[in-house]
């Protein structure tokens, strides 16, 4: 949530500040603004998208210091006076801040009764103000001396960076529970949420930790705890490119990671897979393998579309490995007491590695003494860092907020350990491994040939883009994908969706079908053919709208069903990585329809680092 970005340096500070807070605005987009230091602080700052800004901000001098930031709102609605940075009354310091402040009422409190105003609706404004009053209260106090003091008096999470015009070579930066990453040029350095602004102009950065405050010169960065104990930071070079935050020709970026696809999954696969000889590598599981073989459980915890890829990951696992598994959601699960210790195994995914509730999962799990493995996309995240062992999805970059390419690179490595683990627990045969794991080397040549049908189903959208509410209907490994597909519907297009096993129809749903209700009934999985098509039976006999997303071979489906989307055959536990596309496309054609913002709809950011 948010996208905080700073830079000190010889170049053009605004430009490059409106250039990082564009990329980084897939993070927040109700306002954005940005501080420059140049004889005293220049503040520029609006309700609405960077685009805005930019205009608003034109008359600014370029500067050399600045930071910036683009908001989701949490405390306080969009407007002018909630945007961020905040100053403080004297307008010496700046501030621009992620996360939620959970006691600011009552610091508000106090220093409203020492006589400080406050302009605001925000949170974040409180931290600006309680800077200011210790700095004023406390003249022989640094000023790096003060902003630790007022950090130790903060319950919340915050990544943070301020400026203070007394000192204009330098930028003061904190973290607790937000990320923040510092990257260092050539005699100009950076800050920001994450790599996305950083990698146009270098690609060695230093991460932050919990607990962390950090200034910026222009030649380098100092790291020190709230506490002031002097911390040393690994320099790590960055593996993304900038042409992996571009859109490359893609009218959106949803639409771009959507057909990026085949490449993601085959990058996921790259160097683990031996075809050959049926053999499966991942090398950061390889220290914890036995303990994970020997549990007697696995829990897996996740948000949104990653909770979906768990659940495909516990019909995987419980299939191919023979491992009880309970999905959970991340945001519950420390809030109820989970009956962990040190011989369960909880797995956390999650695309950012930041996700804070998926965070704060992982580390009760740790205080309980459990074994923590990861799932995520992003090298240097807290997820990563924090875990005991994990796997990386190397997807690269996803700029659109509603997930498509993390969810089947997820799926990918749920398979891989699933595969892995069934083989160290002797309960799956090198036959039936071999099977899927040859069928998985297929799966980017077959979703190219789901791809290939885009103009098909782009007309299937412009049949249903009319539509109120849709249902979703899978069953076995495809219940998951059917929750999946309502999602990417609800969050692009506003559309009321809803996902359910197709057998949970009867019991309520059905009330809804009609004539304007269009069903997509997920039919692939050879299991549970007959199911599906009573399922569909069902459907028709209300005069619901039918549209099966099914395999060569369902002729019954196909003589039933009004629309058919045919997708290529595969084995049953990996019909989710195909069976998933024809739903990402139909959401995004549809969407576009209707004349939405596909990679920033209303309401949503796409890393959620707030409770």
């Amino acid at each position: 949530m948010c996208g905080i970005v700073g830079y000190i340096g010889p170049g053009d500070c605004r430009e490059i500040l409106l250039t990082g807070l564009s990329r980084l605005e897939y993070r927040g987009y109700d306002s954005a603004g940005i501080a420059l230091i140049d004889d005293g602080l220049q503040v520029a700052k609006c309700a609405g998208r960077v685009r805005d800004l930019a205009g608003r901000s034109a008359n600014l001098p370029a500067g050399t210091v600045g930071i910036g930031h683009t908001r989701w709102a949490t405390h306080g609605g969009p407007s002018d006076a909630n945007a961020h940075p905040h100053l403080g009354p004297s307008g010496t310091i700046a501030l621009v801040h992620n996360g939620i402040i959970e006691n600011y009422a009552a610091l508000k409190k106090t220093l409203e009764s020492k006589g400080r105003a406050f302009r605001s609706q925000t949170d974040s404004e409180v931290l600006v103000q309680l800077i200011e009053e210790i700095v004023e209260s406390n003249p022989e106090l640094s000023f790096e001396a003060a902003l630790r003091l007022a950090l130790q008096q903060v319950t919340g999470t915050y990544g943070l960076a301020i400026l203070n015009s007394a000192e204009p070579d330098r930028i003061y930066v904190a973290r607790m529970g937000s990320p923040l990453v510092v990257g260092i040029g050539a005699g100009e350095m950076f800050v920001a949420s994450d790599a996305a602004p950083i990698i146009a102009h270098t690609n060695k950065v230093v991460y932050l930790d919990d607990g962390e405050v950090a200034t910026i010169g222009r030649e380098g960065v100092e790291v020190r705890s709230i506490d002031d104990v002097p911390h040393s930071k690994d320099v790590h070079e960055l593996a993304m490119s900038l042409d992996a935050i571009e859109k490359a020709g893609f009218p959106h970026f949803m639409l771009k990671e959507i057909h990026e696809q085949p490449r993601s999954i085959a990058d996921c696969l790259r160097g683990r897979l031996v075809l050959d000889d049926h053999i499966i590598q991942l090398g950061g599981l390889t220290p914890v393998l036995d303990r994970l073989a020997a549990a007697a459980r696995l829990t897996i915890a996740a948000c949104g579309t990653s909770w979906h890829s768990a659940l495909v990951g516990e019909y995987l696992f419980e299939h191919l490995a023979r491992l009880p598994v309970e999905v959970e959601y991340a945001s519950e699960f420390r809030y109820r007491e989970p009956l962990l210790d040190e011989r369960d195994v909880l797995l956390v995914i999650s695309q950012s590695g930041e996700t804070a509730d998926t965070i704060a999962a992982l580390r009760e799990a740790k205080r309980r003494g459990a074994l923590t493995l990861g799932i995520c996309n992003v090298v240097g995240s807290t997820l990563s860092r924090e875990t005991d062992a994990g796997v990386f999805t190397h997807a690269g970059p996803e700029i659109g907020v509603a997930s498509t390419k993390a969810f089947t690179a997820q799926v990918v490595v749920l398979a891989l350990m699933a595969i892995t683990l069934g083989r160290r627990r002797g309960v799956l045969s090198e036959e039936r491994a071999g099977e899927v794991i040859e069928e998985l080397a297929r799966i980017p040549a077959k979703i190219e040939e789901i791809l290939a049908q885009e103009p098909a189903i782009k007309s299937l959208a412009d049949r249903f883009t009319y539509a109120p509410n849709f249902l979703y209907l899978g069953r076995s490994f495809n219940f998951p994908v059917a929750l999946e597909g309502a999602l990417k519907l609800k969050e692009i297009s506003y559309i009321h969706a809803e996902g359910y096993p197709a057998a949970e129809m009867k019991h309520g749903p059905i009330a809804l079908i009609d004539r304007l209700m269009p069903v997509v009934v997920l039919a692939t999985t050879s299991h549970t053919s007959e199911k599906m098509i009573s399922n569909i039976e069902e459907v028709r006999a209300r005069n619901g709208r039918v549209i099966a997303i099914t395999t060569p071979g369902q002729d019954e489906v196909k003589r039933l069903a009004e629309f058919v989307v045919e997708i290529p055959p595969t084995d049953d536990a990996l019909s989710p990585l195909l069976s998933v596309i024809p739903l990402q496309l139909l959401a995004y054609h549809i969407a576009v329809n209707r004349g939405c913002d596909v990679d920033q709809p209303r309401n949503l950011a796409k890393s959620v680092t707030v409770e």
